[in-house]
């Protein structure tokens, strides 16, 4: 974990605008008639209709989207009781998160009440305003009369995260720890350092997962929580367990399960050493835990250990929980966040552990191959998967158990939504995946001795959306696959350099000077360059030994074409290929062309490049609008350019008069309805959503792309190479993970149409 200093964290706060969050409109208000709306005299009429049905409150206002973060600030993080101005900052941090992992609107409410009856009155009053409360840093045992009360006396979800947030994540990662310890949750003895409303809270969860009362000790400042000793209300129902005070060096010889909720340095080394076999520690004191990870993992080999920190494996962080938890209950409208959905989240963040972590996540913690395993058995804050694992498992059990006031119906829309709402919803990726889990083809992965190629192939396989083929020497490929602990049952790995593939070299040799003899090849040339993967895998695909090839990340674009061109060649009415960029925006897919093969066609192969580009989005299911881009408007500037792409125009009207075309035209004319609307009406693009662009030359396409790539959140899909005989596609230098697997899908689903 970087370190923080103290002024790095006063200048975060402080500079530009002051605070971490803002108010922003959701409706036009450039205009008097918008404003005329958004207040008087407009605002009157969702007024009257919200006081004739109060449910429509959450038809017309925000209170459906909107949670309250709300504190006294009598128990801040580590800071104790420092009041409600204080704590304003860890409030606003709280609304950041909740906006940013499940794009949940929050006002942060900070109420300068200690006393508790006179705070659940203030949540009362405001409550109308908001779709759920959630109450943060209220020390206990006020906490709990609090979010008791309100639970009870409101008809909106309210959790007290401090309690729950922990214990769900923490329950979660027992789960998983209890897995790999190999030992069944009835059956282990529970030590809990601690005795707040957080321990209370986890200990209660554990027993509503199957741990048995008597098998869990708490301890406070003063020892075991047990019935010889005068305990208030919460801490007797633990104590009437244990008939007598202990001491935790006690209690732990022998234990199977250490959960750490109070300070740090009060477990010893000696502590550790004493517990059963494979002993699982959640030692979640922070900044600093109850023992230091360095000393306990010292102690014990098969030791299983969680921390509340980011520098360890396996972080117990309330942000796995609390966004998806509300984001779930908000969307069926909840009347509380029961037992039941809890138990819902801890379920699936569990689950979502054991899955394949995608190398996006990876990447964002600087990790290789990340995988369930004994570091590993917590899912990662920055999994964006979260939101669509856990709020609908969490909805869901609200509709089971009852709470849930609008029930989904249609949870693969909803699926769609929840992705939509971060920006990770992808309906053309989703398309085109769709159509490879169809039909999966077998693929040739060139560089199969390069970790991301590899890993885009584990990806692939995994989603089942392909048949690897993996090209390089084999025992390097085996070697990773062991180290990064990827599985390919009965995958075929292929080295054109070795031994075993020569009498399929020599086929493929033979059949290639058969293609090449007249084209300046001889046969010892052709013998010699099927040694090349680049070669041995096109032969491959142009044999029928596979469907498809992808080659690239690791070798110079022209390295790829070539071999492909000269063996596969191109389609029938295809005179050179080009290759075409996917964009994925907000706006959605953009499709660009060409970006990667031809410096400086003609106004002729303009026009039947943009054909062809056509055809191949119309195969991802969308319709293509065109634009075809230049520095003038329709005859506005001299020059080359503009009149080599409006001759183009001209030659598409005739020979393709189907296609919705037009030009040349400048690119923010072309994206913007308003500016088209305004100066060009007559337009075939005039009020179109254009989203294929067609550039005068190599130049211009590449920096595009290149530019839109960088200074935006993009996602990139490309080069796809359009007008090749069969499916080979060539990747951009450096691709990551995500991308090699969706050039993947685009193969696939190429390889089926060809």
């Amino acid at each position: 974990m970087a370190k923080i200093r103290k002024q790095d964290a006063l200048d975060y706060h402080s500079q530009g605008k002051p605070g971490k969050i803002e108010v922003i409109p959701t409706k036009p208000y450039s205009s008097q008639r918008d404003l005329s709306l958004a207040y008087s005299p407009g605002v009157a009429e969702p007024c009257l209709k919200i006081a004739e049905n109060p449910d429509d409150v959450y038809k017309y206002t925000a209170k459906s989207n909107l949670v309250a973060v709300i504190s006294n600030g009598t128990a801040v993080l580590g800071l104790g009781d420092i009041g409600p101005a204080a704590s304003k900052p860890v409030m606003e941090g709280k609304g950041l998160l909740f906006k940013i992992f499940a794009d949940i609107d929050v006002f942060d409410i900070e109420v300068d009440a200690n006393d508790p009856e006179l705070f659940i009155q203030t949540v009362k009053a405001i409550a109308p305003t908001f779709g759920g409360i959630n109450l943060e840093d209220i020390k206990a045992p006020e906490a709990f009369e609090i979010e008791e009360r309100l639970k009870a006396e409101l008809d909106i979800p309210v959790m007290h995260d401090d309690q729950h947030g922990t214990a769900i994540i923490s329950s979660a990662g027992l789960l998983n720890a209890l897995e790999l310890a190999d030992k069944k949750i009835e059956d282990v003895k529970i030590v809990v350092s601690g005795a707040g409303a957080s321990a209370m809270s986890c200990a209660k969860l554990y027993n509503s997962l199957g741990a048995k009362m008597e098998n869990i000790f708490m301890f406070d400042s003063k020892g075991l929580l047990s019935s010889d000793r005068d305990l208030d209300g919460n801490k007797k129902f633990f104590g009437e367990h244990h008939k007598k005070t202990s001491d935790m060096a006690t209690e732990l010889k022998g234990a199977d399960v250490l959960v750490g909720l109070s300070r740090g340095g009060v477990v010893s080394k000696a502590m550790v050493k004493s517990m059963a076999d494979n002993p699982i520690v959640f030692a979640l004191a922070n900044p600093d835990p109850e023992i230091a990870y360095k000393d306990a993992m010292a102690v014990r080999k098969d030791l299983i250990m969680a921390t509340g920190r980011s520098d360890h494996p396996n972080q117990v962080n309330n942000v796995l929980g609390f966004p998806f938890i509300f984001r779930g209950a908000l969307d069926v409208r909840a009347k509380s966040i029961n037992e039941e959905m809890k138990l819902a989240a801890v379920y699936a963040i569990a689950n979502l552990a054991k899955e394949t972590v995608p190398e996006e996540v990876s990447e964002a913690y600087g990790e290789r191959s990340i995988s369930f395993g004994r570091d590993n058995f917590i899912p990662k804050p920055l999994d964006p998967r979260l939101i669509y694992h856990v709020a609908p498992a969490v909805a869901r059990a609200a509709m089971d158990s009852g709470v849930a006031r609008t029930p989904i119906k249609d949870w693969d829309a909803y699926d769609a939504n929840l992705k939509r709402r971060l920006g990770i919803d992808n309906k053309l990726v989703r398309t085109i995946t769709e159509k490879a889990e169809r039909n999966p083809k077998r693929v040739v992965f060139a560089e199969a001795d390069n970790y991301k190629i590899l890993k885009a192939a584990q990806t692939a396989y995994e989603e089942g959306v392909v048949i690897p083929i993996l090209l390089g020497r084999k025992e390097k490929v085996l070697a990773m696959m062991k180290e990064y602990k990827m599985e390919f049952p009965d995958v075929e790995i292929l080295d054109p350099k070795g031994d075993d593939e020569q009498e399929r070299l020599e086929r493929y040799a033979k059949e290639f000077f058969e293609l090449r003899k007249r084209k300046g090849f001889t046969e010892y040339e052709a013998n010699k360059i099927m040694r090349e993967r680049n070669y041995f895998g096109a032969m491959m695909v142009q044999s029928g030994d596979a469907d498809a090839m992808i080659s690239g990340a690791t070798r110079k674009y022209s390295d790829v074409l070539r071999p492909a061109l000269q063996v596969v060649g191109t389609q029938k009415d295809v005179d050179r290929v080009a290759g075409m960029y996917v964009l994925i925006t907000k706006r959605g897919p953009i499709f660009l062309a060409d970006t990667t093969v031809n410096f400086d066609p003609t106004a002729e192969e303009i026009a039947d490049m943009t054909y062809h580009v056509a055809k191949t989005i119309r195969k991802f299911k969308v319709n293509p609008k065109i634009a075809l881009l230049s520095y003038s408007n329709y005859g506005s500037a001299e020059g080359k350019d503009a009149k080599k792409m409006a001759k183009a125009v001209k030659i598409i009207h005739e020979k393709y008069p189907t296609l919705t075309v037009d030009g040349e035209v400048q690119a923010n004319f072309a994206l913007s309805n308003d500016l088209m609307n305004e100066k060009f009406p007559f337009s075939e693009l005039a009020n179109k959503e254009v989203n294929t662009f067609i550039f005068p030359n190599l130049s211009s396409g590449n920096i595009a792309y290149k530019l839109l790539q960088e200074m935006t959140d993009a996602e990139a899909i490309g080069p796809v190479l359009v007008g090749l005989r069969k499916s080979i596609h060539v990747l951009q230098l450096g691709a990551s993970v995500r991308e090699i697997v969706n050039m993947v899908k685009v193969a696939v689903v190429d390889a089926q149409n060809k």
